[in-house]
């Protein structure tokens, strides 16, 4: 007699129930993501003890026929692909036909539905992977899921749930991420009879500030980019808006949530330049593409994508982020919407896209002095600027040498000029790399410099890369260097501090490396040392060059380290510390 034997179902659908029902959370998912293939407009959830004495799931999607209930709970019975095709270009959440058979196989469910025009509903309960008969039931429309006692049948599997409050909480974070997924659905979430969440619909933008927050929702960047064959729409954190963890971060390819590491690693690399080491950037972000060219069915919970182009997606990704960061102010603290722009010529500097609100004549007043002074230094011929005040106003004075005080229509600006300074020269040095026009400015006296051998050595060894970042070094005996030229963007720095901290990247990752994998950080150490010092007294016109060069920049809005360069305190704000209107 052999040895190989067919298991039976039951012990089949036990096995997958391992692999797809892996506690609370998952069943939940799946249950959900069958109301929205459904096309359901309504979705109510209730938790009892975190899932594990009941999950219930009411929705009032398209429903199903009574004779299909028994094959609703039969494993590999769907009806959402009939052919391998299908399932290549799957585009519902669901396709296998194995979770409701795999939840009824450690639960007791029940499982009520009512199809539009039919007289009434129809029920069938399953308990431990045991159907029992179809029965007539009362329900409104749609489909009703209940599922009982979570893993009843093998309390080995049950032992490794965790506590009540930990199984919710997973349980709430799959009900976010669904609600983030389809806005315009209504969702509701009840725990041991307690509304814990009422999502009306509504759009993207507001469904996010129920769901991620109203702080992440009030100052998200947009982003919106299309190419041939793939989009991606949605919300991106401002640099100055970040988080500890990775917690706040959502992505949907073809509306499924997935982690995708192809995907995770471009958001990252577009954040490089605004965000902090230590720090992990906050997004709600939706890719679509065509279904033929991203395989769904590489995970059990279908959680994980595989791309058939992964370098185009990444490449794509990047630039579309990196596009929506690169707004000038993006990561400072945003002043009030604009409202209509006042009368009367505005700065010189100003620009039409970043005008704001003028709450009174007094404003005008109180800077015509600021005005004249920017027109002073207006260079012969310009043209004259558009109306409205620009969105960082301008300065009022200089605190401790650190931060540059203006006022704008909105209330107070603050801004760190060292760090607002660091992003421009920075920004800067990009763009004279990139079009490789990063000129050189040559030394009336050249400057001898004591050095190491190593820094001799790298001297020589690079002398090419040097020459491409604006640098003309030469050797001058075997512990000596001569300076001949630098950056002419840098040329009033301390040069020998400047070379050491180049030569010192160089060494470390070697000059071709360094100038291509490292660039970034190579020319953001550059402009560290180029930025103004603290307890540099700047006078009012520098103050306000310094503002308007912000307006004009890139990414302005956070220093090459990921902090903010600017805050903004409205007047609302002012007027509640000193208990105003009370």
């Amino acid at each position: 007699m052999g040895l190989i034997h067919a298991l039976p179902d039951l012990l089949v659908n036990q096995i997958a129930a391992g692999e797809v029902v892996e506690r609370p959370a998952s069943a939940l998912k799946e249950l959900v993501e069958n109301s929205l293939d459904a096309g359901a407009q309504s979705i109510a959830v209730d938790l009892v003890e975190g899932g594990m004495r009941r999950i219930r799931v009411a929705d009032d999607g398209g429903g199903i026929a009574a004779e299909d209930l028994p094959l609703a709970l039969a494993r590999f019975a769907t009806s959402k692909i009939a052919t391998l095709e299908d399932l290549e270009s799957a585009a519902t959440l669901g396709f296998r036909g194995e979770a409701l058979a795999s939840i009824a196989a450690c639960s007791r469910l029940s499982l009520a539905s009512r199809r539009a025009g039919e007289r009434h509903a129809w029920r069938i309960g399953c308990e431990g992977g045991t159907l029992l008969p179809v029965e007539p039931a009362a329900l409104a429309a749609g489909t009703t899921v209940e599922v009982d006692e979570l893993y009843f049948n093998t309390p080995a599997r049950r032992k490794f749930l965790k506590s009540e409050a930990t199984e919710f909480g997973r349980c709430d974070d799959a009900f976010s991420r669904l609600a983030l997924s389809r806005p315009q659905v209504a969702f509701s979430l009840t725990h041991n009879g307690r509304r814990v969440a009422h999502l009306a619909p509504t759009g993207a933008r507001a469904r996010a500030g129920g769901v991620v927050g109203e702080d992440f929702a009030g100052s998200a960047v947009e982003v919106e980019a299309r190419g041939s064959a793939v989009s991606l729409t949605g919300l991106v954190a401002a640099p100055g808006f970040t988080r500890a963890t990775r917690e706040a971060q959502y992505l949907y390819v073809n509306g499924r949530f997935v982690r995708d590491k192809v995907v995770a690693h471009a958001i990252r690399e577009a954040y490089a330049d605004v965000l902090h080491h230590d720090r992990h950037p906050a997004y709600v972000l939706f890719l679509e593409t065509d279904p033929r060219l991203v395989d769904v069915n590489v995970h059990p919970a279908k959680s994980e994508v595989r791309f058939r182009d992964a370098g185009a997606i990444h490449q794509f990704v990047f630039h579309a982020l990196s596009r929506a960061l690169a707004s000038p102010l993006a990561g400072g603290s945003r002043p009030a919407p604009p409202m209509a722009p006042p009368s009367g010529a505005g700065p010189a500097y100003a620009q039409a896209s970043l005008s704001v609100t003028q709450p009174s004549g007094r404003y005008e007043a109180l800077f015509a002095q600021a005005v004249a002074d920017e027109r002073r230094f207006e260079p012969p011929g310009a043209a004259a600027a558009p109306d409205g005040p620009p969105t960082l106003g301008y300065a009022l004075a200089q605190l401790h040498g650190v931060y540059v005080l203006a006022q704008n229509a909105a209330g107070l600006v603050i801004v760190d000029m060292h760090a607002a300074h660091e992003r421009i020269v920075y920004e800067k040095l990009k763009g004279a790399l990139d079009a490789r026009a990063l000129a050189s400015q040559p030394l009336l006296v050249p400057v001898a410099l004591p050095a190491t051998a190593e820094e001799v050595e790298e001297a020589e060894r690079s002398k090419a890369a040097l020459a491409d970042l604006g640098f003309e070094v030469g050797v001058g005996g075997p512990r000596d260097l001569v300076v001949r030229a630098v950056p002419v963007l840098l040329a009033d720095l301390d040069v020998p501090a400047l070379l050491r901290s180049v030569l010192a990247e160089m060494r470390e990752f070697g000059a071709s490396r360094a100038l291509v994998e490292r660039r970034n950080e190579l020319l953001s150490s550059m402009a560290c040392h180029a930025a103004v010092r603290a307890n540099r007294s700047l006078t009012v016109p520098e103050m306000n060059a310094l503002l308007r060069e912000m307006e004009e920049t890139e990414r302005a809005g956070s220093c090459n380290h990921g902090r903010p360069t600017w805050i903004q305190l409205p007047m609302t704000d002012l007027d509640r510390l000193f208990l105003r209107g009370r």
